[in-house]
């Protein structure tokens, strides 16, 4: 899966799950552009990769902002000369039942999650069509299967998995691979601030009974950003330990 020679830009990538990715991404040899909106854990981050030797760029963007978005593609370019994997992982989550959702706890996550996936497809896609590279969405088994208390998370995840397929569709023809990847329930700051016994009920519906790791979502998204994935495009692959099978 060696990816030595790309280069890669993974949104939200100071922490969590984006930062494992772009860690996963780096160690195979990719150039790796950084980019959140937490300037202080991005530049920490960033400073982290560069102590181990991989070759990093980090750059603070908003990926609901068409300017910033351009401004950041341009800057990947700019320094490494190319791109061919772009990694959409910002999201956020902004949880309630419906009949208590605020309006703009709807918007934000909508707006996050879907519209700043678009904006980056969008920007990225004559770099990615010149250099016939790939794009990775990380989607949720929520945008499969819903999730109570979570209408708007889902709805933006299942709208992710449409995107996906739609531009997978439209880009095969220039050599550009569009997937997705859906992690379950994962190990990260978010999940470990549950309950134990909301934990607990969690695992009783994984058939493998333990939560995801980050990484295990970066070895996937590795997979399909290399050669090894040369005929999948449009395809939607569960890391959720058999939740959803």
């Amino acid at each position: 899966m060696s990816l030595e020679g790309k280069v890669a830009l993974v949104t939200g990538s100071a922490r969590g799950i984006g930062k494992a990715i772009a860690l996963r991404l780096a160690q195979e040899g990719a150039r790796v552009v950084l980019s959140d909106v937490m300037e202080d854990a991005l530049q920490a981050t960033a400073e982290e990769f560069r102590s181990k030797g991989y070759t990093i760029l980090a750059k603070k963007a908003n990926v609901t902002e068409a300017a910033e978005v351009t401004e950041l593609v341009d800057a990947a370019v700019s320094e490494f000369g190319s791109l061919d994997i772009l990694v959409n992982n910002a999201g956020i989550t902004r949880d309630n039942l419906l009949l208590r959702m605020k309006e703009e706890d709807w918007d934000l996550v909508l707006k996050i999650n879907l519209k700043g996936a678009f904006l980056c497809t969008k920007m990225a896609l004559r770099p990615l069509m010149k250099s016939a590279g790939c794009i990775v969405n990380i989607a949720s088994v929520i945008g499969i299967m819903g999730n109570a208390g979570q209408a708007n998370y889902s709805a933006s995840k299942a709208g992710l998995i449409g995107l996906t397929k739609s531009t997978a569709k439209e880009l095969s023809s220039r050599g550009v691979r569009v997937n997705a990847v859906a992690p379950g329930y994962i190990d990260t700051e978010m999940t470990r601030a549950l309950p134990d016994n909301v934990r607990e009920a969690i695992l009783k519906n994984i058939p493998l009974a333990r939560m995801g790791t980050p990484e295990d979502v970066a070895n996937v998204v590795c997979f399909l950003a290399g050669d090894a994935a040369a005929y999948v495009t449009g395809q939607v692959i569960p890391v959720d330990g058999g939740m959803v099978m």
